[in-house]
């Protein structure tokens, strides 16, 4: 048995509670191989004991067949001397200290929603009791400006830090605030990064339960200012249906899984549209697009029509071994809300939409504890 023979073992052992390996999870800092004993040395961040020691039996049981010792060393790097599996990464600054969970909302694709999805899950999460905070980080074409109804510019303190925005009891920052959202942004890639840093270093945050980041598309300057310069608790992908989409979105999550950031969970958006109506007559049955639909007593109909095909999310959570956290359905009531500056899941918690987005954002708090 050599180093690589035992990472293909400790592959087959599941983080508890997850369908995902503790491996692509990055927690096996590092294997070294002697003749008859092996050292597994392995950074778990969780308080959670009682996963830790099931971790430590699950190795103990997998590796015992082929090692007469097996050590197993929980910390938070490998020794100097042992080199880690992969490159290391640049240290994390203590950057965001105040903030206990930091969460990606992204797609490798343009025109998907993040932008929309990440709305309306902050105004859930801040419904929810959460202390919220929500960064636009699509430096080119920033959105949250409409998509909250702000306009303002935010101040700066004595110390030349900015101050957030609020809205719907969240804290809100846009590159829009500052620019103006009607201003071209003609920037090279570098200046973009420092800009990106300068959004978590120089903005007065405070204590945070939760930030969310809206995400530009792509795998780009910003997705690698954030691997580097924060600890992320993961990302959530955010896809339509459609295979050109799911293409991209492969790209995206992939590359958070090279960067050793978790992937929380899919969101299939624009997940077919829902046909409400009634039909007068002595009718029991009709047909649209070549599928029968069911009539109630009164008449009344509800079709859901697949406009991007279906099921393109859940095979991609599939392929991830993570949850497809929701599907969100093509609804002028979230574009009407969208545009008028107020997220359905803060404009109308109650309804089906909205109480889809709140149950998306309880599952993905759900995950953090």
């Amino acid at each position: 048995m050599n180093k690589e023979n035992v990472l293909d073992k400790l592959k087959t052992i599941n983080y508890p509670g997850f369908s995902r390996d503790i491996v692509s999870f990055g927690m096996v800092k590092d294997v070294i191989v002697e003749e008859k004993a092996v050292i597994v040395y392995l950074n778990i961040t969780s308080q959670n004991e009682a996963k830790k020691q099931e971790v430590v039996k699950n190795i103990k049981q997998v590796l015992s067949e082929y090692f007469v010792k097996v050590s197993i060393e929980i910390s938070g790097d490998a020794p100097s001397q042992a080199p880690p599996i992969e490159a290391k990464q640049q240290a994390h600054p203590a950057i965001l200290d105040n903030v206990k969970h930091v969460i990606a909302i992204a797609s490798g694709k343009g025109g998907v929603g993040k932008s929309t999805v990440a709305a309306n899950l902050a105004c859930a999460m801040a419904i929810q009791g959460k202390k919220v905070g929500l960064l636009d980080l699509d430096i080119y074409g920033p959105s949250l400006p409409i998509v909250l109804g702000l306009n303002e510019q935010p101040e700066l303190t004595q110390d030349k830090k900015l101050i957030p925005l609020e809205k719907f009891g969240m804290k809100v920052m846009s590159f829009g605030f500052i620019s103006g959202n009607e201003t071209p942004v003609i920037w090279r890639g570098p200046l973009v990064a420092r800009m990106t840093e300068q959004f978590f270093r120089d903005v007065k945050w405070g204590e945070l339960d939760v930030m969310i980041l809206d995400l530009p598309p792509g795998t780009g300057d910003i997705q690698l200012t954030l691997t580097q310069k924060l600890r992320m608790s993961g990302a959530v992908m955010v896809t339509t249906p459609q295979d050109i989409a799911l293409a991209d979105v492969r790209k995206g999550a992939d590359m958070f899984r090279k960067v050793n950031t978790p992937v929380l969970g899919v969101i299939e958006n624009m997940s077919g549209l829902v046909l409400e109506g009634a039909v007068e007559g002595d009718v029991s049955a009709m047909t649209i697009n070549g599928e029968n639909v069911d009539l109630d007593n009164t008449g009344k109909f509800s079709f859901t029509m697949d406009l991007f095909k279906t099921g393109g999310g859940k095979k991609e959570s599939e392929r991830l071994g993570v949850p497809l956290l929701g599907k969100i359905p093509i609804s002028h009531e979230i574009m009407a809300a969208t545009d008028a500056g107020v997220p359905v899941a803060q404009k109308d918690p109650d309804s089906p939409l909205g109480q889809l987005y709140h149950q998306v954002a309880q599952n993905l708090l759900s995950s953090l504890d």
